[in-house]
């Protein structure tokens, strides 16, 4: 049976450039829709977080403004997330995963990995543990600002020169939050070495593979990522 760590941000906020704090957290359909396609391929999933704490969803990602104008998204995201509530309330330490009980890592996108995440040298670790055992390595939207955490002895991304995206300036500008932002991730990705790539469309479903490395631009992104996950590892 493949087995699955979702890598959740625990971060209930973002900080801005100015200091203040944005309430957010995981974005509810890029941790639901892939733990969804992964059971129902027969996968076996453990959701994961700094410290084992319960991981707060970004209320704006139930909203219809969010979700093409439509209620239902979000409301569905929500029945998905009350189904599993209890695997949620009581997630696996990050810091305590062994990378060689799993055969792939996912990490839904989101604000709060900006905060968390992508500063961890552990979590930076686990990262290179899976890519030195050429284990997919999987991150959707904001997800992707997790994987910078990844650096060699030397501090350089252990991704250098792959292909890979997520979450667009483009798209952050059109959400309100670009010059509000502290970094971006289009830019950090570019500054770290990464070869980025997007849709022609904001928005637009856009899924790159290279090598281990999978990425996912943004929400629409979530099912085609699982899709390509479950075809590489089933």
């Amino acid at each position: 049976m493949t087995r699955v760590l979702i890598a959740v941000s625990g971060s209930d906020h973002w900080t801005l450039a100015d200091g203040t704090r944005h309430p957010c957290g995981y974005w509810p359909e890029e941790l639901v829709v892939p733990h969804e396609v992964f059971t129902a391929a027969g996968f076996d999933v453990t959701v994961a977080t700094p410290g084992g704490v319960v991981p707060t969803p970004d209320e704006a990602g139930f909203s219809a403004a969010m979700n093409g104008g439509s209620e239902e998204p979000g409301r569905r995201f929500r029945a998905y997330l009350d189904s599993i509530s209890a695997e949620l309330a009581a997630p696996a330490v990050l810091e305590d995963v062994d990378a060689g009980g799993y055969d792939l890592l996912f990490v839904p996108g989101g604000h709060g990995p900006m905060e968390d995440l992508a500063v961890s040298a552990q979590f930076g670790r686990l990262v290179g543990e899976f890519t030195a055992a050429d284990r997919p390595v999987a991150a959707v939207c904001h997800g992707p600002a997790a994987l910078l955490a990844a650096q060699d002895e030397s501090g350089k991304w252990i991704f250098t020169g792959r292909r890979v995206t997520g979450f667009s300036d483009e798209e952050e500008a059109q959400v309100g939050f670009a010059s509000r932002a502290p970094w971006l991730l289009e830019d950090r990705l570019v500054e770290s070495g990464g070869l980025y790539e997007q849709s022609g469309t904001p928005w637009a479903p856009h899924v790159v593979v290279d090598g281990n490395l999978y990425t996912g631009q943004n929400p629409a992104s979530s099912r085609p990522l699982a899709d390509a996950l479950v075809a590489a590892t089933a």
